[in-house]
């Protein structure tokens, strides 16, 4: 049995439709329900869905890579590549999935210990914001291998997956 991964990326200028999607996210951080959250974030309290620094810079993203999975397939963990600026976004469409957050390895955890992850369930539609610590001493990961997509107990019906990840390039001078 063989699988294709197909993916796309863009730098720079992206489509209308991930001009459109970074705009959507944008509203839906502004004029959604987090009024709250986004007080606490000018306040410099923990809870914030995404900085007011980086919700309002132009332009929000400028870098997309657009992922098809098929059933069995997924993504080893990983933090995102450092030339990419704080805050990205990923969107996950068409099935279900598990992506299992665990912190990044350092020199005080004993190697014998397994690492610690959380698993958090992606609905088609959903979306993920990561920056700060999560963006930086995280990693995530999804492994659908059979067995691996469990959420409350009961194993999750694979179908492929469509992931488009959203985010800035950082500057290179």
């Amino acid at each position: 049995m063989y699988f294709l991964l197909l993916q796309a990326m863009r730098f720079g200028d992206l489509p209308g439709w991930a001009v459109e999607l970074s705009r959507s996210i944008h509203e839906v951080i502004l004029f959604g329900n987090y009024a709250a959250e986004l007080e606490n974030c000018e306040k410099g309290k923990e809870v914030c869905i995404f900085p007011q620094d980086l919700l309002w810079r132009e332009p929000l993203f400028d870098q997309l890579i657009a992922n098809l999975y098929q059933p069995g397939e997924g993504i080893c963990p990983h933090v995102d590549l450092m030339r990419f600026e704080d805050g990205i976004a990923i969107v996950s469409l068409d099935s279900s999935c598990v992506m299992h957050f665990s912190r990044v390895e350092n020199e005080t955890r004993n190697a014998q210990d397994p690492p610690h992850k959380v698993p958090v369930l992606l609905t088609p539609g959903c979306l993920i914001l990561m920056w700060g610590e999560a963006r930086y001493l995280w990693k995530h990961e999804i492994n659908r291998k059979p067995g691996f997509q469990i959420w409350e107990g009961r194993e999750i019906d694979q179908k492929k997956r469509i992931s488009v990840t959203l985010r800035k390039l950082g500057r290179t001078d």
